[in-house]
């Protein structure tokens, strides 16, 4: 078999690739790099002659080898921050990171992130959490937390809420059952704000149904809630009898026992915006002196019936009580 313009063909592709860079040289007959002084030419026995074609030298390896890196990151990034816009519909929560806990729950944020590490063993065993607890105490952002170093670790997770689901289900969903099924995909689900949403006979449907799908795909589901495990059970519906003891079946009980962080930032970020305005910042949890009100309100709280029978009568405060 003739090969020889076999052999022709790759030499002058070779040679158009690998043009020779400033600096390169030869040396025992082969091409070398000007800068890693490593080979860009090696020699290579076919069909009984020596052919000579051209290879990456180790600079360029190197190159090659970084830069696939980068695109490996680059794609990683990219497929984190789309995990993450599907994840999180609410899209504050994608901030909700363990690294900007404020740790004054450390005992059941290290719970949290032991959840995190054993998740494989937790996704093997369909083992979820019910986080409750009063309202404002962390419940959201503990489990958000979860979610977004599960997305980081390239976990699918969904962190959404009943009403949202019915939502979608009544904005003309191609189907209940095919929606309802897409939700597997989702290697952890979180329902935020469990039980408060307005219950109606469709609501318990649809309830249910994720519920029950969740469980029988025996994936794991976290639900956030204001009622205690107690409460949930003493319900009187057997249609929520029966979610509720499919959730206590799937789900750890955690309890989250902290003050109501709202409040406290609500708090903090009035006394900033006060600062800002040049007026002294207001504590709402101390009640408030007679003396920084007005004195025609101070007076009419402290004498009640002579301030308002005047202030009807528009008259002066009478003497000696103002």
């Amino acid at each position: 078999m003739d090969t020889d313009w076999i052999i022709e063909g790759l030499a002058k592709s070779a040679a158009q690739n690998h043009k020779p860079q400033e600096g390169d040289y030869i040396k025992d007959g082969l091409l070398y790099c000007g800068k890693c002084h490593t080979p860009k030419q090696c020699e290579v026995a076919f069909d009984g002659r020596i052919i000579k074609p051209y290879c990456m030298c180790r600079c360029e390896t190197e190159n090659y080898e970084r830069e696939k890196e980068e695109s490996r990151v680059r794609e990683r990034m990219q497929r984190v921050d789309r995990m993450r816009r599907t994840g999180f519909p609410d899209s504050e929560m994608r901030e909700w990171t363990f690294a900007n806990d404020d740790g004054k729950d450390a005992k059941t944020m290290a719970a949290m992130r032991r959840y995190v590490e054993k998740f494989p063993q937790m996704l093997e065993n369909g083992t979820g959490l019910m986080l409750y607890g009063n309202v404002g105490s962390g419940k959201s952002f503990a489990a958000a937390c979860i979610a977004n170093a599960l997305i980081e670790n390239g976990t699918p997770c969904l962190m959404t809420n009943f009403q949202r689901i019915v939502n979608e289900l009544s904005n003309g969903f191609s189907g209940k059952q095919e929606y309802i099924d897409s939700l597997q995909n989702f290697d952890l689900l979180i329902i935020d704000d469990f039980a408060t949403e307005r219950r109606t006979e469709y609501m318990t449907e649809q309830v249910t149904e994720v519920i029950d799908a969740r469980y029988r795909s025996k994936l794991p589901l976290i639900v956030t809630t204001n009622i205690n495990p107690r409460d949930l059970m003493a319900a009187d519906g057997i249609g929520e009898q029966r979610i509720y003891s499919r959730i206590m079946d799937m789900c750890v009980p955690v309890a989250f026992n902290g003050c109501d962080r709202r409040r406290s930032d609500y708090a903090a970020r009035t006394a900033a915006a006060k600062g800002l305005l040049g007026q002294e910042a207001r504590d709402w949890n101390r009640p408030m002196s007679l003396e920084a009100l007005q004195p025609k309100w101070a007076l009419m709280l402290q004498h009640p019936w002579e301030g308002w029978k005047a202030n009807l009568r528009g008259q002066a405060y009478p003497a000696g009580k103002e």
